[in-house]
């Protein structure tokens, strides 16, 4: 028999860092520092050889930014495809180039003039499913260059809208020309672009002062720990970082599992969408997926089959 649960186990999920080098790291990223060069110090302070980052936090941003360290970064897709929060600060009648308070002054307008009700109005209307034109100054490429390469040689581009989704997006301070929000959203967002497109709404203008993640997917900032506490870090296991339907295979089907075998996608029952595969030992051996009435392996895991409990960089 093979028994599926859902998502999220009861108990301590917590796994020493200094037992284990799978994993991921809950990492509250300091301001003024990009997220690799975040991931290049733990890696550098713990001794780990394979290290990457979840989602990127622009270098301005605080806050969780999850590290997968050693298998865990065979996750940092799926990490990268769960939903957001944040807390942002916003300035009314200012506007920059790059839509945050590092860039260029390119407008301004006053905007203490703005009422709380107008802005509500706004933070109202931009709730729900939508489509946001990504910022220049961001990663993402186009024609093989990135936007923000482009936008540093003077370069303006046309950017096809993105599909992206606003959960909760509440007005916490409203001091004019200042105002602090609350945003739940998906995958995607970016915040200095909504920053600027309530400031449009409202015709003022806006930037982006301040932005601080508070959760991403699973993990939210009571579990972070700061740069100078690493050593006090506890490691959230493979097994527990995604927030998938679990499925737990007897003895019998570990090894065709880590092997790939394209096992029939009735093996699942009823499951659908992207499923963990777990053995009774509750560790994690496969992300997966069925297509076409097949078992479709998204990554594999057998170094946490073997993984024992040595020193951290062991």
């Amino acid at each position: 028999m093979i028994a599926a649960a859902r998502g999220a186990m009861h108990g301590n999920i917590h796994g020493n860092i200094h037992g284990n080098i799978h994993g991921i790291l809950v990492l509250d990223k300091p301001a003024g520092m990009t997220s690799a060069t975040a991931v290049d110090h733990v890696r550098r302070t713990l001794g780990i050889s394979r290290a990457g980052h979840g989602g990127t936090l622009d270098p301005i941003a605080t806050g969780v930014l999850p590290i997968c360290l050693g298998a865990g970064t065979k996750l940092a897709q799926f990490l990268l495809a769960e939903d957001k929060a944040y807390l942002a600060e916003g300035v009314l009648g200012i506007e920059t180039d790059t839509l945050d308070r590092t860039g260029r002054v390119v407008a301004e307008r006053p905007g203490a003039a703005v009422s709380r009700e107008a802005l509500a109005e706004a933070l109202a209307a931009h709730l729900g499913e939508q489509t946001q034109i990504p910022p220049m100054y961001s990663a993402i490429k186009q024609g093989g260059v990135r936007l923000y390469d482009r936008a540093r040689a003077g370069e303006e581009v046309e950017r096809a809208p993105r599909p992206i989704r606003i959960d909760r997006l509440e007005l916490l301070a409203f001091e004019p020309p200042r105002f602090r929000i609350a945003v739940a959203c998906s995958k995607g967002t970016y915040v200095r672009s909504l920053i600027a497109d309530l400031g449009t709404a409202v015709a003022a203008g806006a930037h982006l002062a301040e932005l601080r993640r508070i959760r991403s997917g699973r993990f939210c900032i009571e579990q972070a720990v700061t740069l100078d506490r690493l050593g006090e870090a506890e490691l959230v296991p493979p097994e527990h970082a995604l927030d998938l339907e679990r499925v737990t295979v007897p003895r019998a089907l570990v090894a065709p599992v880590l092997s790939g075998v394209q096992l029939p996608a009735a093996t699942w029952d009823t499951i659908t969408g992207r499923f963990q595969i777990l053995d009774e030992d509750c560790r994690l051996l496969a992300v997966a997926h069925t297509e076409a009435g097949r078992t479709v392996y998204d990554r594999v895991f057998p170094e946490l089959v073997g993984r024992g409990s040595g020193a951290l960089g062991a």
